[in-house]
Order: C-alpha cells, then structure tokens, then sequence
C-alpha cells in the first residue's frame, strides 16, 4: 500500500506539470483549431532560460523563474507573429499551420545547437531545493516535488481564474466559440490571440524551468510536449479542465506502469493510451463534438 501511495504522489508531481505544457495547447487549439508543434521549443527555450539566468547572471531563484517565464512568453509571441499571422490575414489551411509549426520547432531546436556558448551539451540546474525528502510516516516526498505541484496548481488554478471570472477571459470563451461571430461582435480578435500566446508561453516557460530541475536541460527536451499533447487529446483538445485532468492521469499511469512494470513501457503507455483515445473516443473526456481539425 505504501508503494501505491508513493507512486500516486510522484504521478500527481509530474502530472501537474505536463498540465501546464498542455494547457497552452489546448489554449491554442480553442481558438486556432490547430496543435502548436512550437511549443516544444518555447518549453525547451523556458528550461535554457531558467538555467542561465541562475548560474550565468546569478539573479535568485524567484527571479530568474519569473524571468525565464516572461522571455517564454515573449518567445511564444514571435513565434505567433512571424510563423502564424501570415497564414491567419491570408487564410491559410490549417494544414499550412502544422506545417509552420514544424518548422519553427525544428529551426528552435537546431538554434539552441548552433549557437556556441549552448551547444548540444546536457546542463544540471544548481540545487535549489534541499534533496533530503520530507517524510510522512513511509511516504518519502521530496521537495523539488512538492514545489512542482504547488507551483503548476497556482498557475492552472489563476489560468481558470482568469477564463471564467475576468473580462478578457470571457473574451477568449467568445473567440473559441467562434472567432468570426466575436469579431463582428467587437471583440479584438488579434489581441485574444496575442493574448493566449503570452499566456501558454508564460506557463511553457514555467514548464520548462520546473521539468529542467528535475532533469536536465538539452536541445530535444521540448519532446516532452508530445507527452503534454497526449494529455490535451487524452483530457479532449480545447478543454482547460480535460487538460489539466488528461495531464494528472497520464503522469499517474505513467509511474503506476514504472513502478510496477518497467520504466522502458512509460512512454509505450502513454501513446497506447493516444490511440485508444482517438479510436474509441476522439474527443476525448471532456472534449467536445466538432469538426474535422488537424
């Protein structure tokens, strides 16, 4: 039984985060109706950006997360402006988007290669939080856990704040209902745009500074997004809360299959899970019914 609990609480930590990756697809795929394959590289830049901040400019650690979001998002914007506006004033398939996509996270990744002073090099955050674990009779939870899921679950719970309780959040629940009637309603439709870029970048970066202290930080790490996209299909594409709970799911299964399996079916699972979801329920758990989107 304590093992059980053990692998819950480790599946809950690092389902919290793959909710903030998944979040800002959903966020995207709400309004955009395509997947943003760039958000592996936002999440990739995040994590370079916390790292360097700590170690090469020395800022503290409350700082350099802020710090290291901020950039993220401002990261996610002119991928927004530069990859994808282009396609939206010339009304672009959404096939042409993916493609755009692609390409940015393709261009992020080989960026971070080709600059000197990065490299392909594997890097380790400096310790921030004392390894020695806190323990509650023979449950064992470290703290760079605990902060994790503290950390994810303000974020998604000041995210859900803001969609159903502020003006702009009301804005962004128009627009995803249908971005054309919105606009002739008044609402600025760019703005709701640049808008939930900032915002799933901002919450990338927070992904990526918490996932690259857990591990490391290296060029391909943003492939992580695939498992965040399993989520956001897994919880229904569109859906804040099916992200979010789509998220915690798929880190449980993940750990319960690690820990009573073999860590070499984590991934194998999760992408199991993916096509069961598409064949028997496309939308997901609490997606909804639409049409077809890439």
């Amino acid at each position: 039984m304590t093992q059980f609990f053990q692998q819950l609480i480790n599946g809950i930590s690092i389902g919290s985060v793959y909710a903030l990756m998944a979040v800002g697809y959903s966020l995207v795929y709400s309004i955009m109706n395509f997947s943003n394959f760039a958000h592996g590289g936002v999440i990739m830049f995040g994590a370079y950006f916390g790292f360097f901040f700590l170690t090469l400019l020395r800022f503290p650690f409350p700082l350099a997360f802020l710090s290291a979001a901020i950039c993220s998002a401002i990261l996610a914007l002119i991928i927004e402006r530069v990859a994808y506006k282009p396609l939206r004033e010339r009304k672009a398939p959404f096939l042409y988007f993916i493609i755009s996509a692609m390409g940015a996270s393709i261009f992020l990744e080989n960026l971070v290669i080709a600059i000197p002073a990065i490299g392909p090099t594997f890097r380790t955050y400096p310790e921030i939080f004392n390894k020695q674990p806190i323990k509650i009779g023979e449950l064992a939870m470290g703290k760079l856990d605990i902060a994790m899921f503290l950390i994810s679950a303000i974020c998604l719970i000041v995210l859900i704040y803001i969609i159903d309780h502020t003006k702009i959040g009301k804005a962004i629940q128009a627009t995803s209902y249908n971005i054309k009637a919105s606009a002739l309603m008044g609402v600025n439709t760019d703005f709701i745009l640049v808008t939930i870029f900032l915002m799933g970048g901002f919450l990338a970066g927070i992904a990526g500074v918490l996932f690259g202290m857990k591990y490391t930080v290296y060029p391909q790490i943003g492939i992580i997004t695939n498992k965040s996209f399993i989520a956001a299909v897994f919880g229904g594409l569109g859906s804040l809360p099916g992200a979010v709970i789509g998220s915690v799911l798929l880190g449980i299964i993940e750990t319960f299959t690690a820990g009573y399996f073999s860590s070499q079916y984590r991934d194998l699972i999760a992408f199991v899970l993916l096509i069961t979801v598409l064949v028997v329920r496309p939308m997901g758990l609490m997606g909804k019914v639409t049409e077809d989107k890439a």
